[in-house]
């Protein structure tokens, strides 16, 4: 409409000028070379007009003569360079749908039309990739690293090619180059930050997410828990040799993270170890409000080194008021109940967790009960202890299908942060539908028992068993569970935190076969 109107306007000026020069007649007169023409003004306005027109038509022709080289030029390289990004397109899409001959022909192509192109290069990489060509692909990538434009591109291809070699070494430099030239690089500070976790360097990796946070690449809460997990495996590491330098790191800890069990843990043993009881315990107590643990309730039974069985007792008290009798604090109390002699109480506090079915845990508490107060080797104390071959298993460290007894800031499994969770394992094996005891001793085919003393080991309140039924020992090398909850252990690294030793996964072996049934039976019996 506005296109309309404008040319409407135009036109009605060129009426009005043609108008004004029509009632404004005048005469043109040139005079050159001896000759001399006169002519009407409207009639000079026309030839000017027509002469410009040949000029410019003229201009145009020779201009079209004089650049018609570089135009051909021009045109060829715009052709190819068509061609080249066409064959690039396809090349991606053949690499997308795992096509190597024709990703490598789509690539060679796409270089040959492209030059130096970075995408083209990326292609010949990826194409490589597919191929199995690592060789090809470290080489495109080591030419993307040596122009300034795609150098980081080239260090994160030649970083994924050092982990598919297993040269950590190597990998561990490129990333370190990559977030030098790029901080705001993710995968560059991720593998930074692992390679650090992994060497034990925790003061480095708190340098590392202080300026992943200040960078915005992570929320400041993800920054603060990170800071506290890496300041709890400084203090960790540091207990035994340094309890300063450790008590201030599980303090710092602590402040950004209060419901963190394990820097709860260390700073109340420390604390307590100086004497300074009141703040150990407020610690604790802080901690097992937000999420009660068997660790914090060791812990918190011993701060004071000398307390009589009722002060542990009293001690028990506190914490199940404070959680609301949480089955943590059950537990914690029939563990300081049965210590004091007082089975009455200790059966009162397990009695809500037996309304159901009852944990490894509890059946064991209670089958240390029936032993302490009635001997060992009773039909009550037989009878918990073969409940808790089939009874759930209580919540353990789990981190990527990997049990373990104790807490580690790194995961064994992909090396990330923070990876461990206290959940209980997905069960594997059924317990029994009725509570024959008798059958489960006699009739019935026990074959979850072997797994009971590997879940058992390192819990609150370990039950001696029996000699007819004691329990294997520790395999000195665990083997993974079948089943999706439970993942092959891989190797442990050499040195870090997940160094052989430093956590040990608690594993369930398969159950065993027909061939052993009948001396489970034997021995259960006898």
């Amino acid at each position: 409409m506005w296109r309309a109107l404008a040319f409407l306007a135009l036109l009605a000026i060129a009426a009005f000028g043609a108008t004004w020069i029509a009632d404004r007649p005048g005469t043109v007169t040139i005079v050159w070379n001896g000759y001399e023409v006169a002519t009407s003004l409207a009639i000079a306005l026309i030839g000017v007009l027509i002469a410009a027109i040949v000029i410019g038509f003229i201009w145009a022709v020779v201009r079209g003569i004089i650049t018609l080289p570089e135009a051909l030029v021009r045109g060829s390289k715009e052709r190819r360079r068509a061609k080249g990004f066409s064959a690039l397109s396809r090349g991606m899409v053949a690499v997308g749908s795992g096509d190597p001959l024709a990703a490598r022909r789509h690539a060679s192509d796409a270089e040959r039309l492209l030059g130096a192109e970075p995408l083209a290069l990326l292609l010949k990489a990826q194409a490589a990739q597919i191929s199995g060509d690592r060789e090809a692909a470290e080489h495109a990538f080591q030419r993307m690293v040596n122009d300034p434009e795609t150098r980081v591109l080239g260090l994160r291809g030649l970083f994924v090619e050092a982990r598919r070699r297993e040269d950590d070494v190597a990998a561990r430099a490129y990333a370190s180059e990559a977030a030098r030239l790029a901080p705001s690089v993710t995968w560059a500070n991720e593998a930074v930050l692992e390679a650090q976790c992994a060497d034990g360097d925790w003061s480095g990796a708190v340098e590392t997410v202080e300026r992943r946070a200040s960078l915005g690449l992570i929320e400041k809460g993800l920054a603060r828990r990170q800071r506290a997990v890496l300041l709890t495996a400084a203090a960790q590491t540091r207990e035994a040799g340094e309890p300063e330098a450790a008590t201030q790191r599980a303090l710092d800890a602590v402040k950004l993270a209060p419901d963190l069990v394990p820097a709860a843990c260390i700073a109340g043993r420390l604390l307590a170890r100086r004497g300074d009881l009141r703040k150990a315990a407020k610690i604790v107590e802080a901690a097992w409000r937000a999420n009660p643990h068997p660790d914090l309730a060791k812990v918190y039974l011993g701060l004071r080194v000398g307390d009589s069985v009722r002060d542990r007792l009293a001690r028990a008290e506190t914490l199940a008021k404070i959680s609301t009798w949480h089955p943590e604090a059950r537990l914690a109390m029939a563990q300081a109940a049965l210590e004091a002699q007082e089975f009455g109480k200790a059966r009162e506090a397990l009695a809500p967790l037996l309304a159901e079915r009852p944990t490894v845990r509890t059946c064991l508490a209670m089958a240390k009960i029936e032993e302490a107060e009635h001997g060992a080797g009773t039909g009550r104390a037989r009878e918990w202890l073969a409940k808790a071959a089939h009874a759930p298993r209580d919540p353990m460290w789990i981190a990527d299908g990997i049990a373990s007894e104790r807490w580690a800031p790194v995961s064994p499994v992909t090396g990330h942060l923070d990876a461990f969770v206290w959940k209980a394992p997905t069960e594997l094996l059924e317990g029994p539908s009725s509570d024959d005891v008798t059958g489960d001793l006699v009739d019935k085919d026990d074959r979850s028992q072997p797994a009971l003393a590997p879940a058992l080991q390192g819990s609150e309140m370990p039950a001696p068993v029996p000699a007819p039924v004691a329990a294997p020992a520790k395999p000195a090398e665990p083997q993974p569970v079948n089943g999706a909850a439970m993942v092959s252990k891989p190797s442990a690294p050499a040195t870090g935190p997940m160094a052989p030793g430093a956590v040990t996964p608690v594993v369930f072996p398969p159950p065993k076969g027909s061939d052993s049934t009948s001396e489970n039976k034997a021995r259960l019996v006898g």
